[in-house]
């Protein structure tokens, strides 16, 4: 069934403490920054495509994407910068859902916003997550305005920053997705991941 785009955001305000650096979204892949890859790949499915960020800053300022800075300060983790891209969304009165996926993942599967859209056709609009191998892949999921309260409660009243705890509170829809190699949903975090990638995507190339 066809369904006007969700919007979408990338969550690039982590501290990339395991890559050793201040931006991971900025590390090359292949020539090119794992930010980069990840855009080429979610662009065309969302409108808007919103970067999320802990602070207002002119280090993306190349890719020309709507920034979205942590509403609350910290560090808190993904669930802030939901919290915060929702909150966005909100303001501007754009309600056709939000896709969020992570800065470091750049094999994102190319139908992940249309797989999720069609498997949200409940009057409810539950929120729709990935699942890879039978393990739930929170950062890949699919969110509706409605659910701003209970995650705005949970980063404000509760002091919750994991998107797993807040998703596993809402009713849910789970998405298996088909197993291939690479894995589409994998995350570079170390510098070891970083070329692993590199030889993935030099195979995919070849």
């Amino acid at each position: 069934m066809a369904v006007d785009k969700p919007a979408g955001v990338i969550l690039a305000g982590g501290r990339s403490r395991r890559m050793g650096v201040e931006r991971k979204a900025l590390q090359t892949l292949g020539g090119r920054s794992l930010l980069a890859h990840v855009c080429d790949r979610i662009q065309t499915q969302v409108n808007p495509l919103l970067l999320s960020c802990d602070a207002v800053t002119d280090d993306f300022d190349e890719f020309d994407l709507e920034l979205v800075p942590d509403l609350l300060p910290g560090f808190r983790g993904p669930l802030t910068g939901l919290y915060s891209a929702l909150q966005y969304l909100a303001d501007i009165r754009q309600d056709n859902g939000l896709l969020l996926c992570p800065c470091d993942a750049p094999f994102i599967p190319e139908a992940l916003a249309q797989t999720l859209c069609d498997a949200n056709q409940d009057e409810v609009k539950p929120v729709v997550v990935v699942s890879w191998q039978g393990v739930l892949q929170p950062t890949f999921s699919l969110w509706q305005n409605h659910h701003l309260p209970a995650v705005k409660a949970a980063m404000v009243n509760k002091g919750i920053g994991g998107l797993k705890r807040v998703l596993l509170t809402l009713p849910h829809e789970v998405v298996e997705w088909p197993v291939s190699d690479p894995s589409p949903f994998f995350n570079v975090n170390t510098p070891a991941e970083l070329e692993k990638a590199a030889s993935w995507l030099d195979r995919m190339n070849a």
